[in-house]
């Protein structure tokens, strides 16, 4: 029988052990993020695959969707600890993954949504391909299988093979990530590119975040003096108090400039995590039966971000973000517009209709849009 002395030895043994095993860990972990981690170049071609095969488009107007589907694991049922508190280390109570049955309620949602709303363009951001926080469902897959007329681009923008936090909650760690934005289309795109936005987070802060990256596919029409049609899928950097969003959307400007320079029809499309211009937050928060609060709103793109010419698509009486600190109280919940469209001064803007889905099956609502090419000569 052991001595009260050799117990209290033992247990002061444990109590100095834990906190080395802990910093082990750390350690360990930082270290293996730092050698895995995803540094993708500037430029990446992607893949082009799935079954359409018309390649050029002959018909001015075209119909799009954009919407950030949360990785099917942010539906109403769902709140994320990191939005509450912004934490390395402890949760609160609050989720880090929601239960497999909620990500397979909104997967389907998504799906039944996807099927219904079959527009020439669909631009989805967080898209999982190998995920511990959807259960490593290819939600990519599956859609390109639902999608079997549209041709398809993947831009990988979060890869980590083991996001560490909450630290302190090893065991309901984040886990492994490999997400991104999915590009589709009932037209071939000529090309599909990567583009890496500048900027990242200091160590060790970037090896847990995302590589926040545009998706840029670009069609043959049958205009005469080579002009393409150039869409753009994006998702721009949250968490960053406009750091590097900065960076994203001066790069991101230098780029459409130059498409349009070119003779070119430019789209932009998806997640900005920040509001067009002049859009008022309070105005957008009535639209979804909330009183507006004055803290962590969005902000917004300067009225002089683009020459005036450009014009942004949004609808103003539909929000299409809401808060995650909680589960969705609908009238209570803060929401916010940051989805949206901007096209080049060649396009008409026929329609812009956000979908309040109400946050059923994603943090955000998808946005849909019909335009026209202007002066477009059609046989």
């Amino acid at each position: 029988m052991l001595s009260k002395r050799k117990i209290i030895l033992i247990i002061a043994k444990c109590a100095l052990l834990l906190p080395l095993c802990f910093l082990i860990y750390i350690v360990a972990s930082l270290a293996h993020a730092t050698i895995t981690d995803y540094a993708p170049p500037e430029i990446t071609e992607l893949t082009i695959d799935g079954h359409s095969t018309q390649r050029i488009i002959s018909n001015p107007n075209l119909t799009f969707l954009s919407w950030n589907i949360g990785f099917a694991g942010l539906g109403a049922k769902s709140n994320f600890y990191y939005d509450s508190n912004h934490s390395f280390f402890f949760t609160d109570g609050k989720m880090v993954r929601v239960p497999e049955s909620y990500v397979s309620e909104n997967l389907m949602g998504i799906r039944n949504f996807l099927d219904n709303h079959r527009t020439d363009f669909i631009l989805l951001q967080e898209v999982d391909k190998r995920s511990k926080r959807s259960y490593f469902k290819d939600h990519d897959a599956l859609f390109l299988e639902d999608l079997k007329d549209y041709s398809h681009s993947f831009s990988l923008n979060y890869q980590v093979g083991r996001v560490i936090i909450p630290a302190l909650q090893p065991w309901n760690a984040y886990g492994m990530v490999e997400s991104g934005l999915s590009s589709y289309s009932k037209y071939k795109p000529g090309t599909s590119t990567r583009y890496q936005y500048p900027g990242k987070y200091d160590w060790p802060d970037y090896l847990f975040h995302l590589d926040r990256c545009m998706s840029v596919q670009r069609y043959q029409t049958t205009q005469k003096m080579g002009k393409d049609l150039v869409v753009i899928n994006t998702h721009n950097s949250a968490y960053d108090n406009g750091k590097l969003k900065s960076k994203e959307m001066a790069y991101l400007k230098d780029f459409l400039l130059r498409e349009y320079q070119e003779g070119n029809y430019v789209i932009v499309g998806g997640d900005w995590n920040q509001s067009p211009p002049k859009v008022s937050y309070e105005e957008v928060s009535r639209a979804g039966g909330v009183a507006p609060i004055s803290l962590n709103h969005p902000t917004n793109i300067t009225t002089d971000f683009m020459p005036k010419d450009w014009k942004w698509a949004y609808d103003k009486t539909v929000p299409t973000c809401r808060s995650v600190a909680d589960t969705l109280d609908y009238g209570v919940t803060p929401v916010s517009l940051i989805d949206f469209y901007l096209v080049s001064p060649n396009i008409e803007i026929v329609s812009v209709e956000g979908k309040n889905l109400k946050f059923e099956h994603s943090d955000h609502n998808p946005v849909l849009m019909t335009l026209r090419l202007s002066d477009f000569e059609t046989k």
